[in-house]
């Protein structure tokens, strides 16, 4: 039996060292594997710029009569009356504010006059006016018109106003307006001038 072993010693370490490395190997695959740890940036998220505001432009305000530095003030939007006393250092002595109303909200450009006990004559204050459009005129008849109304068109005098209606006494009423320029003295140039002041209607 020591012969034996002696004789096949390498082959019995030999193979007791392979069995050692595959219990080794089959221990390493059969334990449980930890979950990678994933470490993840967040990405940051664009957040909206609010459009800017406009910015409410100051109110241009004239404080006269008796106050105490009369001028012109810049004051906020949503001020009063009171608010531009108080800009112009207050009222004096003889300032008379039952006569005015302090809780008036003000506007652009306006002026504001404190008047005086026993002032009688208060000068006109004129408030800012809004811009109107441009008043729309009336169209003259030229089947109707006396001589007076078709002197005051754009190009017409009094003989050519004349012989306006002459025509028309003698010819019938004029159907459409550029009839008018049968008239002796009345050609495309002076229609031109006319033609949005006169109706047949």
């Amino acid at each position: 039996m020591d012969k034996w072993l002696k004789q096949y010693r390498i082959y019995i370490v030999l193979f007791l060292g392979l069995l050692a490395i595959m219990a080794m190997l089959l221990f390493w695959i059969s334990r449980p594997q930890r979950a990678p740890i994933i470490i993840s940036t967040p990405i940051p998220t664009a957040t909206p710029t609010a459009a800017p505001t406009p910015t409410p432009s100051p109110l241009r305000i004239y404080v006269s009569g008796a106050v105490s530095h009369p001028d012109v003030y810049l004051l906020g939007p949503g001020s009063i009356v009171k608010d531009a006393l108080q800009a112009a250092g207050g009222t004096t002595a003889e300032a008379d504010l039952d006569r005015i109303n302090l809780a008036i909200e003000l506007h652009d450009q306006q002026q504001i006059y404190v008047p005086r006990q026993g002032e009688t004559e208060i000068p006109v204050v004129s408030a800012p006016q809004e811009p109107t459009s441009a008043p729309t005129l009336s169209k003259i008849n030229i089947n109707i018109a006396s001589v007076d109304e078709l002197d005051a068109l754009p190009g017409i005098g009094p003989a050519i106003a004349g012989r306006i209606v002459e025509y028309r006494t003698a010819n019938g009423l004029f159907a459409v307006v550029e009839d008018i320029m049968k008239v002796k003295g009345i050609g495309p140039n002076t229609f031109a001038k006319l033609q949005n002041a006169i109706t047949t209607d």
